[in-house]
């Protein structure tokens, strides 16, 4: 992908819209904030960072909006593949599944089980001695399962320096504040887990391309994505309903005109 990386942003959130604008007309609520927090991470990575023999994990699979847009850009799949969202048959539902031919290495629904894959995945790369790079995202809220910290300890064990993890620390999750559910600063949590750490901001590309670029070596590596949960919608921005909803036409034209206007 060649785009300006923000002008690749714009599209996705703009897809993400018309995506979920069609699910509200056919009574689909979806998880429009939580993908709108991951726009620009999902740029960066597949615009920017993804060599040909790297591998992509979306954890956080409520994000499947993004992810889906975020795959049209790069070139995996085609407008009209991507129309079929929701669909009788479509290859592209709420949660995405397994389908390589469409650059989806994973299934993800459940949330807690995509670092546990990576790793997998990261380790036998490492034992064929092949210079793949893992690349997990996650949300805040999901590192509340326990099967995190066990694969953040199997990583570091295993010395897997090649697999990197991005968390989109929007501060939110469906039940609300995730603080106010379970406290971690998580600037700080990787740490004595043996992972390096980044802190940026996850709505700058140049500020997460700089982050992505990591130093090769044998230790884990984490960014700490800030983000805002529903960005570039202002009535969506850290607004708890608007993590399952359904769009009405209304706020849909509402939304296409806040959209439009970032660059401007």
């Amino acid at each position: 992908m060649s785009k300006d990386l923000d002008a690749v942003a714009k599209a996705i959130r703009l897809n993400i819209l018309k995506l979920a604008a069609k699910a509200g007309d056919e009574g689909i609520a979806v998880h429009i904030a939580p993908s709108l927090s991951i726009v620009e991470i999902l740029a960066v990575i597949f615009g920017k960072t993804l060599r040909q023999n790297d591998i992509f994990i979306l954890s956080k699979g409520h994000g499947g909006l993004a992810y889906y847009a975020a795959l049209k850009e790069a070139g995996f799949i085609t407008d009209e593949q991507l129309s079929t969202f929701s669909t009788d048959g479509s290859d592209f539902n709420a949660h995405p599944s397994k389908s390589i031919e469409n650059g989806i290495i994973s299934s993800n629904g459940s949330l807690g089980m995509g670092l546990s894959y990576a790793c997998g995945l990261a380790l036998a790369a490492k034992k064929r001695e092949n210079d793949t790079m893992v690349y997990v995202l996650l949300g805040d809220g999901e590192l509340n399962e326990g099967s995190n910290w066990e694969a953040i300890m199997f990583a570091k064990q295993q010395k897997l320096g090649n697999i990197v993890t991005i968390v989109d620390n929007n501060g939110m999750q469906s039940d609300g504040s995730s603080s106010d559910i379970i406290s971690v600063d998580l600037d700080s949590a990787f740490v004595p887990f043996g992972w390096q750490s980044r802190v940026c901001d996850g709505h700058s590309t140049d500020k997460l391309t700089a982050a992505l670029a990591v130093q090769k070596n044998d230790i884990p590596k984490v960014i700490i994505a800030k983000t805002v949960k529903g960005k570039g919608v202002s009535f969506m921005e850290n607004n708890s309903i608007w993590h399952h909803n359904r769009l009405s036409n209304e706020q849909y034209q509402n939304a296409l005109k806040e959209v439009n206007c970032i660059g401007l």
